[in-house]
């Protein structure tokens, strides 16, 4: 019997590839199918099963065309109600593999179809449980995001989840191994490990939710405190996931069409589309194409878009290195953005030999930032998160977090110079380009984020101090 984790860091996604005698299955696979289908046939296996554990909310599924590749049944667990044919497992129903066997266990709250799937060895030993979103490493799903349209509240549904984990996971052996859908990164959960595997026992030990003396009052209050509200595409995946989805092969040839820069000004002025920088920061900062927002593909791409874009049929179209356009094109997919249009043909170098505009970020040294604080004029805005902020920060900063930078449009100022930073160069980058979008040019960016500034010595002594909040 083989398991194997397919993690995909962007998304802090952990889909799984089980083998047993020739025969295979896939729980929550990514949009693209060819890395399970290599998988198998590098095993000589069938793929017989799709499984999923509920709808997501955070990345498109391919179990449609994992399923249409491989005549494999989908298989979702109670209360699933999706618009195609799919196999609804009802609770403790068992799916043979080979010699291995895969148990349906109920386990809502995340979600009221959220699935757990047990796996047992070819002498009925459990070996594994694949929990979805329902049991992470340190946490546990988030129990609001299944209520809109729905009577039940998040304390209702986060009860629900104290009851699946007591009643269906918690009672198995220590040694069996949890392989959960996500890690630390992921919008599905607040307090993730870093680590994508674990034995139920040690989650025993340290995860705060599966405490043996916790009443279901305390349950209720510690998992739905702190919830921030989750990114707009999150209901539209979901859409997706239940409802179907284009072909990706299709996806992929619209949006890799080249488009010269006379053709590529034409597509943007006529489609509204979003032009959507995806190089690296750096060379963002050197030159862009005015308005355009920049997402770069080395960083956390595919979450981002979905957060800060957040309309899924918003038509994109891209600037991005030739031999990237479709690692892009793909990465938007996997978050349910099918509408990119288009990208630059020659990239960025090609607009710049033309006569059309260029702009520019005015990044600056962390050394800089330190004197003009010293003065005691320019305005600082941290747009790392709450948590990132309250950790260590600069006292004068103000933050806005870049997950919510729209909400905080007005309090930037239109009229004079400011400061945007995050931990590393990224997020800030990101935060400048969507305020030069909306008309505000007078930000400055700081190179390095808040890293470079402690190396600067802003200090701990001077500037920089542990949050008392």
């Amino acid at each position: 019997m083989k398991v194997e984790q397919l993690y995909t860091g962007c998304l802090a996604q952990g889909a799984y590839y089980i083998e047993s005698n020739g025969e295979a299955a896939v729980i929550d696979p990514l949009r693209e199918t060819s890395p399970y289908l290599e998988r198998a046939k590098r095993d000589g296996a069938t793929i017989k099963y799709v499984f999923e554990t509920h709808f997501h909310a955070d990345f498109v599924s391919g179990h449609l065309t994992l399923a249409k590749k491989t005549n494999a049944p989908i298989i979702f667990g109670p209360n699933a109600n999706p618009n195609f044919e799919a196999l609804i497992a009802t609770d403790g129903q068992e799916f043979k593999l080979g010699e291995a066997t895969i148990v349906a266990l109920h386990t809502p709250g995340h979600t009221m179809e959220s699935t757990t799937y047990l796996l047992r060895d070819a002498n009925g030993k459990d070996h594994a449980v694949f929990t979805g979103d329902t049991l992470f490493l340190g946490d546990v799903g988030r129990p609001d995001l299944a209520q809109k349209g729905k009577e039940l509240t998040q304390e209702q549904l986060a009860g629900t989840l104290y009851d699946s984990l007591r009643n269906k996971i918690m009672p198995l052996a220590d040694d069996v191994i949890v392989y959960p859908a996500h890690g630390a990164g992921s919008a599905c959960g607040k307090n993730m490990m870093k680590e994508t595997i674990d034995t139920l026992g040690n989650q025993k030990k340290m995860n705060y939710a599966l405490r043996a003396d916790m009443d279901k009052e305390t349950f209720i209050k510690e998992v739905t405190d702190g919830l921030v509200p989750p990114p707009d595409y999150f209901p539209l995946n979901v859409k997706m996931n239940k409802e179907g989805y284009a072909d990706l092969d299709a996806v992929i040839e619209m949006g890799k069409r080249a488009l010269s820069p006379d053709a590529f000004e034409i597509a943007a002025n006529a489609t509204g589309a979003v032009v959507l920088d995806v190089r690296h920061h750096n060379d963002f900062s050197a030159g862009h194409i005015p308005r355009s927002i920049f997402i770069g593909l080395d960083g956390g791409f595919a979450p981002w878009v979905g957060t800060l874009i957040a309309d899924v049929k918003q038509p994109i179209l891209l600037v991005a290195d030739e031999n990237r356009v479709e690692e892009a094109v793909t990465r938007l997919s996997r978050v349910g953005f099918d509408n990119t249009i288009g990208y630059l043909a020659g990239g960025f170098e090609r607009w710049q030999k033309t006569p059309k505009e260029v702009d520019t970020l005015t990044s600056v040294s962390a050394t800089t930032l330190k004197a003009d604080l010293k003065k005691g004029v320019i305005p600082v805005f941290d747009v790392r998160k709450p948590s990132e902020f309250g950790s260590e920060h600069i006292p004068v900063a103000e933050n806005t977090p870049l997950d919510f930078i729209n909400r905080h449009l007005a309090e930037f100022p239109a009229n004079k110079p400011f400061y945007v930073h995050c931990a590393g160069g990224y997020r800030s980058v990101i935060a400048a380009s969507i305020l030069k979008s909306r008309g505000i040019h007078n930000v400055i960016d700081v190179a390095g984020g808040f890293k470079a500034i402690k190396e600067a010595e802003i200090a701990v002594s001077d500037y920089v101090y542990p949050s008392t909040l």
